[in-house]
C-alpha cells in the first residue's frame, strides 16, 4: 500500500502566509455539511479554498523553510484573496488526481500539483485554462556515459521516473521498463545513490534541482523531451464557478505582470511560450 495512504491525519504548524498544510490519510472523511458559498463560489469549508497537492513537487509546490511554498501555491493564492479567504493546503497521493477522489468527497476545492491535462483525466475532473507550457527533461548522472534518452537502453543504463506521472507514461510508450519512485525527491535520490543512471522528469523540477551546485556538478541535463504538455489545476466536474474563478486569476496575473514576477521568482528566467499556452 501507498506510504501515503498509510499516514494518520495530522496537521503540520508549517503555514504560508496564505496557505496551510494537512497530510491526510486517504479514507479521511469529508467537510460534513461547514461549507459556504463565497461571490458565488462553493467552498468544502468555511473561510478558506482548499487545495489537494503532492508534496513534494518544487518549484510547483514544496515546503521551504518550513512553509508550502512554489508557483502553483503562489498561483492558487491569488484566486484565494480574489475569494477573501485564505488557502489551506493537503498532501494526498498523486494517484487521487487522476480520478478526482478528493474533490468528489468533499475533502478539496481544487487540486494543483504540476498537473498536465490529459484527455484520460478530462474524464474524471474539470480543467482550468492552461497556466504553463512543460517539457519532459532526461537528467543522467555526468559519470554514467550517458549522451541522450537512447542511451539508457543502448548501454544497459537504469531509468527512473515518478509513479503515476506523464513523464512515466512517455518513456514507457517509448519501450523502457523505469524504475517508480513515489515522489520527485525519490527520483533525485535514486539518481544520487545509483539505483538509476538517468532520470526523465518535467523540466522545471530539473531547473529547480540544479540551482543546487552539488547536483549541477553531479548531474547534467542531455536531453529535453517536447511532449506538447500543458499544466492545468482541476475541480470536481461541473464545478463551473470556481473553474471560471481560476481562469480569471490566471488571465489577470498574465495581463497586469504577477505571473512573470512569480514564474522568474520559482521556475527561472521567463519563458514567454510556457506562459502563454492555448487553451486545451
Amino acid at each position: 500500500m501507498n506510504t501515503l495512504l498509510r499516514r494518520r491525519t495530522r496537521l503540520l504548524a508549517a503555514t504560508t502566509a496564505a496557505a496551510g498544510l494537512v497530510l491526510v490519510a486517504g479514507c479521511s472523511s469529508g467537510d460534513g455539511g461547514s461549507g459556504a458559498t463565497v461571490k458565488g463560489v462553493h467552498l468544502v469549508k468555511a473561510g478558506q479554498l482548499t487545495t489537494c497537492t503532492h508534496l513534494p513537487y518544487p518549484p510547483f509546490q514544496s515546503e521551504v523553510d518550513g512553509k508550502v511554498q512554489g508557483f502553483d501555491v503562489s498561483l492558487v493564492d491569488l484566486v484565494a484573496k480574489n475569494l477573501g479567504v485564505k488557502q489551506q493546503i493537503l498532501d494526498t497521493p498523486f494517484e487521487n488526481f487522476k480520478t478526482g477522489a478528493f474533490l468528489n468527497s468533499g475533502q478539496c476545492d481544487l487540486a494543483a500539483a504540476g498537473m498536465t491535462i490529459t484527455a484520460e483525466r478530462k474524464k474524471n475532473v474539470d480543467f482550468s485554462d492552461p497556466y504553463f507550457e512543460a517539457t519532459q527533461a532526461v537528467l543522467v548522472d555526468r559519470n554514467s556515459g550517458i549522451n541522450s534518452l537512447e542511451d539508457v537502453k543502448a548501454k544497459g543504463r537504469k531509468l527512473g521516473a515518478q509513479a503515476q506521472t506523464t513523464g512515466e507514461d512517455y518513456v514507457k510508450g517509448k519501450g523502457y521498463d523505469p524504475i517508480s519512485f513515489e515522489s520527485s525527491d525519490a527520483v533525485l535520490n535514486g539518481l544520487r545513490t545509483g539505483q538509476v543512471q538517468a532520470v526523465v522528469i518535467d523540466y522545471p523540477v530539473v531547473q529547480g534541482w540544479l540551482k543546487d551546485k552539488a547536483n549541477a556538478g553531479k548531474f547534467k541535463v542531455v536531453g529535453n523531451l517536447k511532449t506538447g504538455e500543458q499544466y492545468g489545476f482541476t475541480v470536481k466536474k461541473g464545478n463551473t464557478k470556481l473553474r471560471e474563478a481560476l481562469n480569471k486569476a490566471i488571465a489577470d496575473a498574465k495581463a497586469d505582470g504577477t505571473y512573470k514576477k512569480l514564474y522568474e521568482k520559482w521556475i527561472g528566467p521567463y519563458d514567454a511560450s510556457a506562459a502563454s499556452p492555448a487553451a486545451s
